[in-house]
C-alpha cells in the first residue's frame, strides 16, 4: 500500500502533457481534439497512422492563417509605403495606373487590381538593390509601421494559437514550413523570429535575381520582373521545388490555399488539412465569401467531404494575439 501511494503521489505533482502546455490558447472542443489526435497518430510508432519522423512536414499559409491580413495584406502596406517613399523620382507616375491610385490615397483599391497590377508595384517597389539591402528596409519597416486598427506593430499581429501550434508540431518531430503567396524576401527577414522557422524553410512568391560583383564583393541584385507567384495552383508547385517532397499537414484559410489543402490531402497515407476561418469581428475580422482580401468560399463548402477541419476563431481561439511587452 505505502508503494501505491508514493506512485500516486509522484503521478500528482508530474508535469501535464505536453498539448496543455503547448496549446493553452486553445479551447477544448472537436478542432483541438481532431488535430491532437492526428499527431498523436502520426507519432505513434508502429501504430497504423504512424508517419516516419523524415516525412513530418507541415505547410502554413501566412496571410490569414499565421497573421492577420486585414483591411488589406500587410505586404501591400509595405509596397504602397515604398511607392510614396519613390515618388518623388518617379513624377510619371502621377498619370500612370496602378500607381496613380497608390499616389492618390487610394488604398481600398488595390486588392481588386489585377494580379499583373500588384505584382508590377512589388516589382518595381522592391528592386534595384541587394537582397542584404532588402532585408534591412523590411526591417525598419516592421520596426516602425503601425496597424491602422490595433496601433500595434505589423509583426506582433501574429496569431498566438498558431504560434503555440507551430511549437506544438515541432515539438513532435514536425518540420514547419511557409508556403503563401506573399513575396518570400518580404517574409524572411523576420518569420525566425515571430514564429521560429528558419528563412530557408519560406516558399513565396519571387521577383527576378541576378548575380554581378559590385566593388568586387559579389552580389545578388533584385530585378524589376516577376519570377514566381506562389498562390493557388503555384502553391504545389513551390512545395515541388522547394520541399521536394508532398507535406502531411496544410493550413490555410483562403481559396488560394485550396490546391495546397488538396495537394496535401490527397496522398494515400495519413494527412492533415486545416482551415482557419475568420469569425472574430470583435477580436480580429470576421469575413469569408464576400471578402476582397483573403476569399473564402469554395475551400469552405468542400471542407466537409475532403474532411479538412474548420478553425472557428470565435470558438476555437481563446486569444488572439501575444501581449506586448
Amino acid at each position: 500500500m505505502r508503494v501505491f501511494s508514493l506512485i500516486c503521489s509522484t503521478i500528482a505533482v508530474l508535469p501535464l502533457p505536453a498539448i496543455a502546455q503547448d496549446l493553452a490558447s486553445w479551447n477544448d472542443g472537436p478542432a483541438k481534439a481532431a488535430i491532437v489526435d492526428f499527431v498523436t497518430a502520426a507519432t505513434s510508432e508502429n501504430g497504423p497512422q504512424w508517419i516516419a519522423p523524415e516525412d513530418r512536414i507541415a505547410t502554413f499559409d501566412n496571410d490569414g492563417t499565421l497573421w492577420t491580413e486585414q483591411p488589406m495584406y500587410f505586404q501591400a502596406a509595405f509596397l504602397f509605403d515604398r511607392i510614396l517613399k519613390m515618388a518623388a523620382h518617379h513624377p510619371e507616375w502621377k498619370e500612370q495606373p496602378p500607381f496613380k491610385g497608390v499616389l492618390e490615397g487610394d488604398f481600398s483599391a488595390l486588392p481588386a487590381n489585377t494580379e499583373r497590377d500588384l505584382m508590377e508595384l512589388v516589382a518595381v517597389s522592391h528592386a534595384g538593390m541587394t537582397e542584404e539591402a532588402f532585408a534591412e528596409i523590411v526591417r525598419d519597416w516592421m520596426a516602425t509601421a503601425r496597424h491602422p486598427r490595433f496601433n500595434r506593430p505589423y509583426d506582433s499581429l501574429v496569431f498566438q494559437p498558431m504560434v503555440e501550434m507551430l511549437d506544438y508540431l515541432r515539438d513532435n518531430g514536425f518540420q514547419t514550413w511557409i508556403v503563401s503567396g506573399g513575396g518570400v524576401d518580404f517574409m524572411r527577414p523576420w518569420v525566425e523570429k515571430a514564429y521560429g522557422i528558419p528563412p530557408q524553410q519560406v516558399v513565396g512568391s519571387q521577383i527576378g535575381l541576378e548575380y554581378q560583383v559590385i566593388d568586387g564583393k559579389p552580389e545578388i541584385m533584385r530585378k524589376p520582373e516577376v519570377f514566381f507567384i506562389d498562390d493557388k495552383e503555384g502553391k504545389p508547385v513551390g512545395i515541388s521545388r522547394h520541399i521536394g517532397k508532398r507535406p502531411v499537414i496544410a493550413f490555410g484559410n483562403s481559396d488560394g490555399d485550396y490546391q495546397m489543402l488538396d495537394y496535401v490531402t490527397s496522398s494515400a497515407g495519413a494527412h492533415l488539412g486545416v482551415i482557419i476561418h475568420h469569425t472574430d469581428a470583435v477580436r480580429e475580422y470576421a469575413y469569408d465569401k464576400e471578402s476582397k482580401v483573403g476569399l473564402l468560399q469554395q475551400a469552405l463548402i468542400d471542407a466537409p467531404t475532403k474532411n479538412w477541419i474548420v478553425i472557428d476563431m470565435a470558438k476555437d481561439w481563446s486569444r488572439i494575439y501575444p501581449d506586448l511587452h
